[in-house]
């Protein structure tokens, strides 16, 4: 599954905010791949926690050669000293084994969340130690492919908002304001967002006063 984004997407997204249209003209993105298991990638998500991208993709591979296929059933097998090996931490290990678990037994089932809206499967989610709002809010976008996800609790989306509208401070009432203006092409804003917080507009100067 891929998540496309369309020429038609950009100009309504610009259209309801016009401020998108210089990073929308100078920036060029076309979507993503969506690994479209979300077990396996709420498993990616958790070995990914608080760690660099080169770091988590390493443990990753480690993780997936040790399990050959990413499953429940293959991950509750894996001794928790293979795991370690791979560089899984202690605490990490409690939380994959606890997905696993809540997946075998029916707790949270993984094959239903793509037929669950977007706030049913943040519910689902979070019943699971080692997953916030913020992480399932992240698996709807890159694992799901949702069109409409914009997260508050997401620091360079926010920084994003900030700098495009010039704004010294940004409370979770007025995110909401901008969340509703984006809509329901969240995601899409929230690509540009994070361009945005990376350095990808150039903002003039303010005047002097």
């Amino acid at each position: 599954m891929r998540f496309q984004v369309s020429e038609k997407d950009r100009k309504a997204l610009c259209r309801q905010a016009p401020e998108f249209r210089e990073i929308a003209g100078k920036t060029e993105i076309d979507g993503f791949e969506c690994p479209g298991d979300p077990f396996h990638a709420l498993v990616q998500s958790i070995l990914s926690q608080q760690l660099s991208v080169k770091a988590a993709d390493t443990i990753h591979r480690r993780v997936e050669r040790l399990l050959g296929t990413v499953s429940p059933e293959t991950l509750d097998a894996a001794a928790p000293d293979a795991l370690r090996a791979c560089g899984v931490s202690v605490r990490k290990i409690g939380y994959l084994r606890g997905i696993a678990h809540a997946a075998l037994s029916g707790a949270v089932d993984f094959s239903a969340l793509p037929r669950l809206s977007d706030a049913e499967v943040v519910r689902e989610l979070v019943k699971l130690r080692g997953v916030g709002v913020w992480t399932a809010e992240m698996l709807l976008i890159f694992a799901l492919g949702r069109p409409d996800v914009l997260s508050y609790r997401d620091l360079g989306i926010r920084r994003g908002i900030m700098l495009l509208n010039r704004l010294e401070h940004l409370s979770e009432k007025e995110f909401e304001f901008y969340r509703k203006r984006y809509s329901p092409y969240g995601t899409l804003a929230s690509l540009y967002l994070w361009r945005i917080k990376d350095g990808g507009l150039s903002l003039p100067s303010r005047p002097a006063v």
